[in-house]
């Protein structure tokens, strides 16, 4: 199977109202700003998305709500990973149809060893047709994939690409250049597409594209076309700001951008806190130079 999620691709926030219940009018505008923008795919239910501290009746209710509002435009990508693997596996068993990928995080906090990582997505591979693209995030997760141990995976029919996030240059290129036709490996760090793009990464599931997603998607795909001059500029442009959001943790940076042009409030639910005001402020000031 052949990976078709490449290019820009966003991990869509999830808006609350003051009260924390979903603010579903803000999330189908949300969507449409993506869609009149220029991004490839939505991943709906990652760790942006505050997936821990969503209900799984509420994560249906968010996947349907975009669903609804992409109408078939853009590829959707939901986020089912977690730390039991038989539970993974039974909620992809039960999955709807309008779903074009799995997006699902290596196992954490239990820190499995390289063999049971292979086997938890082995298991979970198992119980879906659809693609899926593994995630590395040792930050959160508390434990790496090591390239080994994804290009093992990479054999597997349905698992089709890796969200790299360990920051680990060396990891990620044994990975691009041992990989089998059709694997593909995207970026998980915003701050580093253009450069790990030039070694052969295909693609972002980005965070910042939420804000920004024509200026995101056009230095993507200025990367993609090879012109990395111009790539480099809008890397820079956005360096900035990349840097701002996740000073204080995600998404509470992202959703301040969002809500200084008007597609929501701050809202996030705990344990996430409000960023402070000194970096709000430069957030506001950073996004409205940016757009304006």
């Amino acid at each position: 199977m052949k990976n078709k999620f490449t290019g820009a691709g966003v991990a869509l926030v999830t808006p609350f109202h003051e009260d924390f219940s979903i603010d579903f009018d803000a999330l189908r505008k949300l969507v449409r700003y993506q869609i009149d923008n220029g991004m490839d795919f939505l991943v709906v239910q990652g760790t942006t998305g505050e997936s821990p501290v969503l209900s799984q009746e509420e994560k249906m209710q968010v996947l349907t709500a975009v669903q609804e509002e992409n109408n078939g435009a853009l590829l959707i990508v939901y986020g089912v990973g977690g730390n039991d693997t038989v539970a993974v596996g039974q909620i992809l068993k039960n999955l709807p149809s309008g779903i074009d990928g799995i997006l699902s995080v290596s196992p954490y906090y239990n820190k499995p060893t390289q063999k049971g990582i292979y086997e938890h997505y082995k298991y979970v591979a198992n119980c879906t047709e659809l693609p899926i693209i593994l995630y590395n995030v040792p930050g959160r997760t508390g434990s790496n994939v090591s390239a080994e141990t994804t290009l093992a995976l990479a054999k597997i029919e349905n698992i089709v690409a890796m969200k790299e996030a360990s920051g680990d240059l060396g990891q990620i290129m044994d990975i691009v250049q041992n990989k089998p036709e059709g694997f593909s490996v995207l970026s998980g760090d915003d701050a580093i597409v253009v450069p790990l793009m030039s070694v052969g990464v295909e693609g972002v599931i980005s965070v910042s594209a939420n804000v920004f997603p024509k200026l995101f998607s056009d230095m993507v795909h200025d990367a993609s076309n090879g012109n990395f001059e111009q790539a480099k500029t809008a890397h820079y442009k956005l360096n900035d700001i990349t840097q701002m959001l996740f000073a204080e943790g995600n998404p509470g940076g992202a959703k301040v951008a969002l809500a200084k042009i008007g597609l929501m409030k701050t809202t996030m639910r705990r344990p996430l806190y409000p960023i402070s005001e000194e970096l709000k402020t430069k957030i506001e000031k950073e996004t409205e130079r940016l757009l304006k």
